[in-house]
């Protein structure tokens, strides 16, 4: 069985479809006028969670028009569509989630949605995580208050503005002379959940410089021939996953025991044998993390059981 070297494609929450509409943020009348009118789409968001319509045909976010709590809560503008229609979201609070329809995690859903939720849901949770964690200046202290229609913080003490931030981080797959793959297990990771190597990249260094030295940090091995695979927004809380592929140079293993508590190299045989016998559990199909060890064993791995931990970093 053989892999191809092609990029990532589709990944799952890489697959928005809104225009933005950056410069109309500016507008201090854009979010009041667009929850004025009955036709913008409002996506709600509690403690992480989206309504959503389940049918056998798939799963899609439940949408509706304004209303009027929306103005008292923390409205976001996601952008639009090509036929004009607005997109606002709205980040609750936990008692406040109601109605028929199940609420679901991006985890959960983010696989099944169309290629327009899956980027609504991904933004949204985005701008949500941002938000709760950054109502204190990191200059003076004062509180902030979002501004530009949810896409900035302003302080109200010195003025202040600040940005929504992402954290990029390479998660890479590493092989060797006999194409196994490396897999690894965290010491926060249970028994047989193991993944591809992942961390963020520091400042001043390349992405293809952040490969190299997770890998050698990680797990002792030098790599070279690092090349880019795709890349998949993860707002879990605030991450920009940016996928490659690696050789080592050599397999010896030394590894860093305080972050790495297991790494084995398995071939495409001893990776089936695994799954079969259920010593492991591979990564949820939400995540590039699966897409990966997916394009390196070259099809589909089936399971019927997914993990729902959280997948690092």
């Amino acid at each position: 069985m053989s892999c191809s070297s092609k990029t990532l494609r589709d990944l799952s929450l890489a697959r928005g479809t809104l225009d933005r509409v950056g410069l109309r943020r500016k507008d201090p009348a854009l979010l009041p006028s667009l929850l004025m009118d009955p036709l913008t789409r409002i996506v709600e968001l509690v403690a992480g969670r989206a309504q959503v319509i389940e049918s056998d045909r798939g799963c899609s976010l439940l949408m509706r028009s304004p209303a009027e709590r929306d103005a008292f809560r923390l409205p976001v503008f996601l952008g639009r569509d090509g036929l004009g229609t607005a997109y606002v979201g709205v980040v609750g609070e936990a008692q406040e989630v109601s109605g028929a329809s199940p609420w679901r995690t991006l985890r959960e859903v983010g696989v099944l949605l169309s290629d327009r939720d899956a980027g609504l849901f991904a933004t949204l949770q985005g701008l949500a995580n941002w938000h709760a964690t950054h109502i204190h200046c990191p200059l003076c202290g004062a509180m902030t208050e979002p501004e530009q229609s949810g896409w900035i913080r302003r302080c109200t003490q010195d003025g202040t503005e600040h940005y929504p931030r992402t954290d990029p981080a390479v998660i890479m797959a590493v092989t060797d002379d006999a194409d196994r793959l490396l897999l690894a297990r965290s010491p926060h990771w249970r028994q047989g959940r193991l993944s591809v190597l992942a961390g963020f990249v520091e400042p001043g260094e390349s992405l293809e410089a952040a490969v190299a030295r997770e890998v050698f940090e990680e797990v002792g091995v030098v790599v070279g021939q690092v090349r880019y695979l795709g890349n998949q927004p993860w707002p879990f809380p605030s991450s920009l996953m940016v996928g490659f592929t690696s050789r080592a140079v050599d397999p010896t293993l030394h590894l860093d025991q305080q972050e790495i508590v297991e790494a084995v190299w398995v071939s495409r045989e001893g990776l089936r044998e695994m799954v079969r016998e259920g010593r492991f559990a591979i990564s949820p199909t939400v995540s590039i993390a699966r897409r990966i060890i997916e394009h390196w064993y070259g099809g589909v791995i089936d399971q019927e059981v997914e993990p729902t931990t959280p997948v690092r970093p």
